[in-house]
């Protein structure tokens, strides 16, 4: 039978997730990049390449951009690595990942793109220096085994650094609460013509695991000396955990 997982507040067969949230960024991945904007009043610009720095990149190394999307990260990831280095963007919607090839293009960059599923990635073991995946993980149906992908093609050394959305600090809660459940919607509406989606998207945050949990899950993947950075008094959290094996 079957089992159950969560989408967004609904219980929906694990079977049916990806195509669920396949459906939701196909949907939205025109406007996606202005939304982000909106939503976010421009942070997500501050928290990516925060991401990046913590990702402790050098010139020549190799990087796995999983569930990129648009291409911020890999663009941002793409600049330290240079200029023998590579980074792989990828994601499992073809229309995001259309609109990502794109625009790196438009800013000249070129770089490997692939479409494959973060459970089931399409590489090698031990051989990226950096595996990152931002504001991607809550949306994989299993987020251990996705966890456990960027932990094999990995070498020895190497990090995986997970940037998303987290636990707020309790007294901002119904604050934080307010504007998701009913700003996002409304913006989704107006912006994006799509309230759905993001009354989905602002559910997806509330059952993704919050910062210590995900904290264990690294852990239960086999990265050690992972820790974590909250930002935004966590609204945000950068993991990151180390493969010495």
């Amino acid at each position: 039978m079957d089992k159950a997982t969560d989408f967004g507040f609904e219980k929906v067969p694990e079977s049916d997730k990806a195509r669920r949230v396949e459906a939701v960024f196909s949907a939205v991945a025109d406007r996606y990049d202005l939304m982000n904007d909106l939503m976010s009043l421009g942070l997500h610009r501050i928290w990516k390449t925060f991401a990046a720095e913590v990702c402790g990149l050098r010139p020549g190394q190799r990087v796995l951009d999983v569930a990129g999307g648009t291409g911020d990260l890999t663009q941002k990831l793409w600049s330290r690595v240079l200029p023998e280095g590579a980074v792989v963007l990828t994601d499992i919607n073809a229309a995001m990942l259309t609109r990502g090839r794109d625009r790196l293009l438009d800013n000249g960059i070129v770089t490997p793109v692939v479409r494959c599923n973060a459970e089931h990635l399409a590489f090698v073991s031990d051989y990226f220096d950096c595996v990152a995946i931002g504001f991607g993980l809550r949306n994989v149906t299993h987020k251990l085994l996705a966890l456990r992908e960027g932990y094999r093609v990995l070498r020895p050394g190497g990090r995986l650094v997970v940037l998303e959305f987290s636990r707020v600090y309790k007294p901002l809660a119904p604050l934080y609460d307010a504007y998701s459940f009913a700003v996002l919607p409304w913006l989704g509406r107006v912006v994006a013509k799509d309230a759905a989606s993001y009354r989905y998207l602002a559910e997806s945050i509330r059952v993704h695991p919050g910062q210590e949990n995900l904290k264990s899950m690294l852990e239960e993947a086999g990265f050690e000396r992972v820790e974590y950075f909250n930002l935004a008094a966590g609204v945000v959290a950068v993991h990151r955990g180390f493969k010495f094996g």
